[in-house]
C-alpha cells in the first residue's frame, strides 16, 4: 500500500457554519474520517500546519507547505493538501516552482461545500485525490477535483459555487477519475530526469495591474517604489492604451531602466497573449523590453514572477527563468 500524508489547511472543505459564516473548525484527523474507504488503497497521516480561509493565504504559507514536504519527502509516496477554493490555483501554481522535478504527487483538493454536510462534493474530492496520490504514475503538483485532474499551473477557479468549479486553462486535463477508476491522457513520469530541487526563497513584491478602458499610465509611478515586479492584465492579445500622451510608456521606460521585471498577460482566459500582433503591444514591448505571459494563466504568471525574482535580482536571469517551461506552463515563447 501507498503511504501518503494528507495536509490539512482549512478552506471550505474544513469549514462548519458559525454566527459569523463559515470559518475552518475541522481538523485533518476529522477530515479523514469522512473516507473510511481510503484505507482500502493507502495508509494515511495527518498534519495541520495551519488552518485558515483560503482568502489570507500568502507567500509565507506556501514556503511553510514546502518546508512541511520536503522533510516528509522521503517517507511518503505522496501527498495531499486540503486547501480552500478561492487561491487554490496560486497555491499549486507557486508549489509548482517551489517543488521542481518530483517524481511523487503533490495533489492540492477541497470543495464548495465542507465535508460535513449531507450534500457535498468534499468527500468524492478526497476520496479522488488520495487515490490519485497512491497512482504509482502520479507524480508532481496538481488539483484534483470535480473528478478531473488539472496540472498545478494550468488550473483556475471559473465557477463560485458549482462543484466543477475548476478547468485546465489553454492544456488538457492530465487525466480524470471515475469510481475506482484512473484515465490518463497525459503521462509523463519517465520523460524528466533532471533531480529533485525544492526552492525556499519568493519574492512576494508583485503587484497585478487589471487595465480598464480610460486608465492612466502614472498609475504606475505609485506602485514604482513598493514593488519589484509588475504583470500588466491588459485587453485581447495584448496592448496598452497610449491617449496621446505616452503615458504607459514612460513609465514602463522607468520600471525598465531600474531593472524592475514587467510582464504583460491578457484578460482573456484562452488562448493566451501575443504582443507582436497590434502596435498597441509591439512598439511598448520593443521600447520597453517587457515580457509576455503567453499561454500562461495569470495565476502562474504572478507566482512565477514571484519565484523568479526570489532567486535573482538580475533582469536578463529572471526574464529566462520565468521563459523556461515548468510543469507544463508555457507551450508557446
Amino acid at each position: 500500500m501507498k503511504k501518503i500524508l494528507l495536509i490539512a489547511t482549512g478552506g471550505t472543505i474544513a469549514s462548519k457554519y458559525t454566527n459569523s459564516g463559515l470559518s475552518p473548525q475541522i481538523d485533518a484527523a476529522e477530515l479523514l474520517s469522512y473516507v473510511p474507504e481510503a484505507a482500502e488503497f493507502c495508509t494515511i497521516d495527518t498534519v495541520e500546519p495551519f488552518s485558515l480561509d483560503s482568502t489570507n493565504m500568502n507567500s509565507t504559507h506556501w514556503l511553510t507547505l514546502v518546508g512541511l514536504i520536503e522533510r516528509k519527502y522521503e517517507f511518503y509516496d505522496g501527498f495531499v493538501i486540503c486547501h480552500g477554493t478561492d487561491t487554490m490555483a496560486y497555491t499549486a501554481a507557486a508549489l509548482s516552482y517551489l517543488i521542481q522535478n518530483n517524481r511523487r504527487p503533490v495533489v492540492i483538493t477541497g470543495a464548495q461545500k465542507p465535508i460535513d454536510l449531507a450534500i457535498t462534493d468534499a468527500r468524492s474530492n478526497l476520496l479522488d485525490s488520495l487515490r490519485f496520490a497512491s497512482h504509482p504514475r502520479a507524480h508532481g503538483v496538481s488539483i484534483v477535483f470535480g473528478g478531473k485532474v488539472i496540472a498545478g499551473t494550468r488550473a483556475k477557479k471559473e465557477f463560485s459555487r458549482s462543484y466543477n468549479a475548476f478547468s485546465s486553462i489553454n492544456y488538457p486535463d492530465i487525466a480524470s477519475i471515475h469510481d475506482d477508476r484512473i484515465i490518463f491522457y497525459i503521462d509523463d513520469k519517465d520523460q524528466n530526469t533532471s533531480p529533485l530541487v525544492f526552492y525556499h526563497e519568493l519574492n512576494p513584491k508583485v503587484f497585478l495591474l487589471k487595465l480598464i478602458p480610460g486608465i492612466r499610465g502614472d498609475v504606475l509611478d505609485l506602485l514604482f517604489d513598493h514593488y519589484d515586479g509588475l504583470l500588466l492584465e491588459s485587453f485581447g492579445v495584448g496592448g496598452l492604451p497610449n491617449y496621446g500622451d505616452d503615458s504607459f510608456l514612460r513609465a514602463l521606460e522607468k520600471w525598465s531602466a531600474a531593472g524592475k521585471l514587467v510582464v504583460l498577460g491578457t484578460q482573456v482566459t484562452h488562448e493566451g497573449s501575443d504582443m507582436d500582433i497590434y502596435q498597441v503591444g509591439k512598439v511598448i514591448k520593443e521600447r520597453c523590453g517587457i515580457l509576455e505571459s503567453y499561454d500562461m494563466t495569470l495565476e502562474a504568471s504572478v507566482t512565477k514572477m514571484m519565484w523568479a525574482l526570489g532567486q535573482t535580482g538580475d533582469h536578463d536571469a529572471c526574464r529566462d527563468l520565468f521563459y523556461k517551461t515548468i510543469n507544463h506552463d508555457l507551450l508557446f515563447v
